[in-house]
């Protein structure tokens, strides 16, 4: 079978590419072209039937992802896939399912049916899981036969952390906070263990194979992110870099689409440095950046801090956002907070893409612009990222009786926009100063 990016080097424009060049409104060669140079990716596994094609890349619109899973500790396979339909219809652009624990297939499948957008995994995590937990247990093989069954059952990306090497350890815990990723943190023990080399890197031919059989996208796992400002830009998470920039080149040699993910906590002066860094080491390959969070002491506000970070790297060249929620180093997120990250992220990534000027992008605001100008509350409510939300903020600050003319914040007679538009200011606009008119003092 040739995989999508085997197709668009041989000049061919596939459904999944004019499904998602109609979305972008764009026309299907340029997302042809964009995935043969490797500077975009379109996850599509065949195997998900459910799938509305997406682009990811930076000539197109950033997209953005939302994280759901079941935890050892709380939740269920019926609390989880709840939290996908709140994700969904919050308008998250993809999905990843970052579960634990026994009988992982079984939830997969049931998420995998139902879930119209690309949807994501990390098997490390269901590896783990599967041999109880004991990292003596965990075997290559074990790595393998998970990766497969995962990519046999539609999976469209996996996290592969493949560019953590045992070299970089010592480089890790020189650090404040040493290794914060969960998938990094189970590799470097397994290789301290084991006294071996990253399984996912010693086997990455026949990973390679196995996502090549399925046209599954490798998004290579950033296992050395930092995880506090004081780690950020390191020699650990640039070490680790290089392999991915290497490893990129291989997928693309055996025709897999391959992204890159990124941090983690960075100082908001360091975020373009590391996304241009990231373009030039991993030859424009799509960048998948968690925030980056901006500050470490907001603690149940992470959701903002790490929106800060994500318009700023997204302005700068990364793709694919992944929400992070107010319960962010915390706890698991309830569908609430899942929510508020994904509307927080939908706010980053529209600010970038009209930042970037993007065609079309500003188009909507300036429809809220003139729908705000003529008390339009039920266009506002429509046009609004988060319409009902706004609807009900509107409804509980109205007074009884109050106009539709004015809101609570301004009332009537302070409303600016109201006043504006008065007679004797509609009649200076009209007859301007000639002074004024001609730009004097």
């Amino acid at each position: 079978m040739m995989t999508q990016y085997e197709k668009v080097l041989g000049g061919e424009i596939t459904p999944a590419i004019r499904t998602a060049a109609r979305r972008e409104r764009v026309a299907p060669e340029q997302v042809r072209d964009e995935l043969a140079r490797g500077t975009a990716v379109l996850p599509f596994n065949p195997a998900h039937h459910a799938l509305a094609p997406a682009v990811v890349g930076r000539a197109f619109t950033i997209k953005v992802n939302a994280n759901i899973g079941r935890s050892t500790e709380k939740s269920s396979n019926e609390t989880e896939i709840a939290k996908m339909h709140v994700a969904l219809t919050a308008g998250t652009d993809f999905l990843m399912d970052l579960s634990v624990g026994p009988n992982l297939g079984e939830l997969r499948r049931a998420m995998i049916v139902e879930c119209p957008v690309p949807f994501g995994t990390v098997p490390i995590y269901e590896a783990f899981s599967r041999v109880g937990k004991n990292i003596e247990a965990l075997s290559e093989n074990v790595l393998l036969e998970v990766i497969r069954e995962q990519a046999e059952q539609g999976v469209d990306f996996m996290t592969i952390h493949a560019g953590l090497l045992r070299s970089h350890i010592p480089l890790a815990f020189k650090r404040m906070m040493g290794i914060v990723s969960r998938g990094g943190a189970l590799i470097a023990e397994w290789m301290v263990h084991h006294e071996r080399e990253n399984p996912f890197f010693s086997r990455w031919k026949e990973i390679l194979d196995i996502c090549h059989c399925y046209d599954v996208t490798i998004s290579l796992g950033d296992g050395l992110r930092p995880g506090c400002l004081a780690d950020a830009s390191d020699e650990a998470q640039f070490a680790e870099l290089d392999v991915l920039g290497t490893l990129v080149k291989s997928c693309r040699e055996h025709g897999v689409q391959a992204m890159v993910e990124g941090p983690g906590h960075l100082p908001f002066n360091q975020i373009e440095m590391n996304m241009k860094r990231q373009q030039w080491v991993c030859d424009g390959a799509p960048f998948f950046v968690l925030g980056p969070v901006v500050t470490d002491i907001a603690p149940g506000y992470d959701h903002i801090t790490s929106c800060i970070g994500a318009t700023m790297a997204a302005y700068h060249g990364a793709a694919l956002l992944c929400c992070v929620t107010p319960s962010e180093h915390l706890g698991l997120p309830t569908a609430d907070e899942v929510k508020a990250g994904v509307m927080a992220y939908r706010i980053a990534a529209h600010a970038a893409d009209v930042a970037k000027s993007l065609p079309g992008a500003r188009a909507r605001d300036d429809e809220m612009t003139r729908a705000r100008k003529a008390f339009d509350w039920k266009k506002q409510f429509e046009l609004a990222i988060d319409g009902e939300t706004a609807r009900q903020r509107y409804e509980q600050g109205r007074c009884h009786g109050e106009e539709e003319d004015s809101c609570s914040m301004c009332g009537k007679e302070f409303c600016a926009i109201r006043n504006s538009k008065s007679a004797a200011t509609a009649k200076f606009m009209e007859v301007p100063d000639a002074n004024l008119a001609a730009g004097s003092v």
